[in-house]
């Protein structure tokens, strides 16, 4: 029935010879990255630089967000409702990508404990493991970066100091009763 097809190769590790007991894809856990930091801390940067890693996918908030509702982003408030509309459509996704065995960075802020919350139900109903990456810069720093970027054009969305602010009273670190695997940066 199959007499087109050549014989079964009988030398793993022959050119062209695939060893079927070795699996084509690593067989480490897929990671979901989540990063907790305030505006301008170098989430994004820190973010870039994660998902270099082989079998890694970055999903970005911010890039979403200025595609969907550009012109729906005017206020704090607006964006937190872009925000959870995006959370609400992008879960599955981000869970099924880590069942295919994709390491995922998820460039959302992991600021909250609700949104954390949201983060550890993906990585668990994935199977998946996961790390928390902290990155504990001072305001003035993440204000001058800010400053910098509103003034180059250079990122999604321009925000001034006073939203900085009450962004940045919405955060809430992780404690150790969240029970996440942290890395903190303090110099990102």
């Amino acid at each position: 029935m199959f007499s087109a097809l050549p014989p079964k190769p009988t030398s793993p590790g022959a050119p062209g010879i695939v060893d079927e007991a070795r699996p084509s894809l690593p067989a480490e856990t897929p990671t979901l990255h989540m990063i907790c930091g305030k505006i301008a801390a170098g989430k994004s940067t820190l973010a870039r630089r994660l998902a270099d890693a082989p079998a890694t996918i970055l999903i970005s908030e911010d890039v979403w967000l200025a595609t969907l509702y550009r012109d729906e982003q005017r206020t704090v408030a607006e964006y937190a409702r872009n925000a959870r509309r995006l959370r609400e459509v992008m879960g599955g996704h981000v869970e099924a990508l880590l069942r295919a065995g994709l390491s995922v960075v998820l460039d959302f802020p992991a600021n909250t404990v609700a949104n954390r919350q949201w983060m550890r139900g993906l990585f668990e109903k994935a199977g998946a493991r996961h790390r928390l990456h902290v990155i504990d810069v001072p305001d003035a720093v993440c204000k001058a970066r800010l400053r910098q970027r509103n003034a180059a054009g250079t990122h999604q969305f321009t925000v001034s100091d006073a939203e900085f602010d009450e962004i940045t009273g919405f955060l809430v670190p992780p404690s150790a009763d969240e029970g996440f695997e942290t890395t903190v940066y303090r110099d990102a």
